[in-house]
């Protein structure tokens, strides 16, 4: 069977987190270099066993699609469990994430078939001078990768290796094309952003270098963190939330319970109370911040009590956007050795903890009825507040420049706008 619509550039399949988004357009561009135009790399993720299975998916269907394309699998799952991959004979290539960042992994003469080092070995962050990011308005800043912590759910240490910092002057130097280039809004990206700088000279934290990458970029008129550990936030980022209006009113927990026992058994470096500390001293400091969290239905030995004490933490601690997970188990990790609780009860759980977050979004999107917002154009058609609220236009607007709306209405789930008068 031979491919009648062979790709006329390299294809990218991105699973996962927004370090995977950065690192796809790493990828990219070396694809690209190399002349590997009929080529489809599937940057996966290893965070559930559903993650995992949207990959071979997207394997075989690529496949069928494209007999005659070479088929790169890399990313996380193919770091931490690559012999799922090379027993797929829809596969040309596996890298792990070590070498799918590396220039001379990709070209059309790459005969090794299996190339996943240790990445326990990792001791730097490359640094990849990006110049945009395929269809995207927004723009990623890796900052960090790896991880020091070793949560009892967790393999993403075993995919990513150990946390390691990229230098301020990297990422002000990454940060200047882009503006360049015309974005307005960028996201800092990484493993546990919240460690940054601890392997750096200096030890510099994270609210320092934003504070720093602010000040040298003014250029930047957005800026947008991913996941904070909640006990984790340095005294200089505490004063670019409560002064800095560049650092967007949204900010995303690394939450996973709202249960000590759960927490405990999790190895969190948070309790509870550290999350109502951290979400009212937010509200204090940006009065209207909203937050985000990720959160695990059903990890093992949660009981009906314990689970309840999550729902409640997410009802009272008004978050917003509630990325909720129903427990995933990891081969090798200590949770998957621990008793499980079943698989309806997870899903259940799940379930109701969405019911929560749905209520305190569409609450919050009811708030902003009547406003007039300043809204980043994603597409010609769609954007996002400075809050995070997706928004529909009446009206065609340009992708990555920042449109004055009227918000008319909400369905509960988005914001509909007109142009400002």
């Amino acid at each position: 069977m031979s491919d009648k619509n062979p790709l006329s550039a390299p294809e990218i399949i991105t699973f996962g987190c927004r370090l995977n988004s950065y690192e796809s357009e790493v990828m990219r561009g070396h694809a690209t270099a190399a002349g590997m135009n009929n080529a489809i790399i599937i940057n996966t993720c290893a965070v559930t066993n559903e993650a995992e299975r949207q990959a071979r998916q997207a394997i075989r269907k690529a496949r069928r699609e494209h007999p005659d394309a070479k088929i790169i699998v890399t990313g996380c799952a193919a770091q931490t469990n690559p012999d799922q991959f090379t027993e797929m004979e829809e596969v040309d290539q596996i890298l792990g994430n070590m070498e799918k960042l590396e220039a001379t992994s990709f070209g059309l003469e790459q005969t090794e078939r299996v190339q996943v080092n240790d990445i326990m070995s990792a001791t730097e962050t490359a640094s990849h001078l990006l110049e945009g990011f395929e269809g995207r308005a927004r723009a990623f800043l890796q900052i960090q990768n790896g991880c020091n912590h070793r949560c009892t759910f967790c393999i993403i240490p075993y995919g990513r290796g150990n946390s390691r910092s990229v230098p301020l002057g990297a990422i002000v130097e990454q940060a200047r094309s882009l503006t360049q280039n015309g974005y307005r809004e960028f996201v800092l990206t990484g493993v546990d952003i919240t460690a940054y700088g601890e392997d750096l000279p200096g030890t510099p934290t994270l609210g320092q270098m934003c504070r720093r990458l602010l000040a040298t970029v003014p250029e930047i008129e957005r800026l947008r963190l991913s996941s904070l550990d909640p006990v984790e936030v340095d005294d200089d980022l505490w004063r670019l939330i409560e002064n800095e209006d560049r650092l967007m009113p949204h900010l995303h927990i690394s939450l996973q319970a709202g249960d000590d026992m759960v927490l405990k058994r999790m190895k969190r470096r948070h309790l509870r109370d550290d999350v109502y500390k951290f979400v009212e001293k937010a509200r204090s400091l940006r009065p209207g911040v909203v937050f985000g969290a990720d959160i695990i239905a059903g990890f093992p030995t949660e009981t009906d009590e314990m689970a309840e004490n999550s729902r409640l933490l997410l009802e009272e601690c008004d978050i917003t956007y509630a990325h909720v997970f129903p427990y995933s188990e990891r081969p090798g990790t200590p949770a998957a050795k621990m008793p499980q609780v079943p698989g309806n009860i997870r899903k259940a759980r799940a379930a109701g903890l969405r019911a929560v977050g749905d209520a305190n979004l569409r609450r919050h999107l009811e708030e902003q009825v009547d406003k007039e917002l300043a809204v980043l154009v994603e597409n010609e058609k769609t954007g996002r507040t400075e809050h995070y609220a997706p928004v529909q236009f009446d009206f065609t607007a340009e992708p990555g420049t920042i449109a004055s709306v009227k918000i008319t209405h909400t369905d509960g789930k988005k914001l509909y706008a007109s142009l400002k008068d």
